[in-house]
């Protein structure tokens, strides 16, 4: 069977994914692997690994939003909405800093992958399952300091107005409804069925 995906693609994912892994690993912690935008980052490996649309849909419909707001976030120097802004942090090393440029990379991919394999409607149900298992674990296993996903607050902090639990609830709540459902329905209406 002959592959879809070109060969360099495949490359370039089936090393640099777990060379990124690795070092994150080394220098984060095996909690940075519960952010979104690193699960969507596997997600996306193993869709070009394995041709799997799946995969690559459930990445699309849970973070593209956040990837692109990310994008441009970098692109204006941090100064829209903060979500790079360890990107032109100094006290960070410029090697760490470079990795996080799969953030530019995973869009393009996804419609790539998506563009070749058609979108998978079955992600929206999958995505918003894993998401809910993720932020969950978020909250039991990480400290509020580190805020990954935002489960304690939005931003950097962790918020103070609502109960913990109330407010991961809310989490759970909007981000199906206000970013995974708009994003399905666009996918849905931009690539074929796979």
């Amino acid at each position: 069977m002959t592959s879809s995906i070109p060969l360099w693609l495949k490359i370039a994912y089936g090393v640099g994914v777990p060379i990124i892994g690795i070092i994150y690993w080394r220098e984060y912690g095996a909690a940075n692997f519960l952010w979104l935008s690193d699960i969507a980052l596997l997600l996306t490996a193993l869709s070009v690994m394995t041709e799997q649309s799946l995969f690559a849909s459930m990445a699309a419909v849970g973070v593209a939003p956040l990837e692109i707001a990310w994008a441009i976030d970098f692109a204006s120097g941090a100064r829209l909405i903060g979500l790079a802004g360890y990107m032109f942090d100094e006290n960070y090393p410029l090697y760490l800093r470079a990795l996080s440029l799969f953030h530019l990379a995973t869009p393009p991919t996804l419609v790539y992958l998506l563009w070749t394999h058609g979108y998978d409607r079955r992600a929206l149900i999958f995505q918003t399952l894993l998401v809910w298992i993720v932020l969950v674990v978020t909250y039991l296993a990480t400290e509020p300091d580190k805020n990954i996903n935002w489960v304690f607050g939005p931003g950097s902090k962790p918020q103070g107005v609502v109960h913990p639990l109330v407010y991961l609830g809310l989490e759970m709540a909007v981000l199906p409804v206000f970013v995974f459902l708009p994003m399905h329905v666009v996918l849905k209406a931009l690539f074929a069925q796979a």
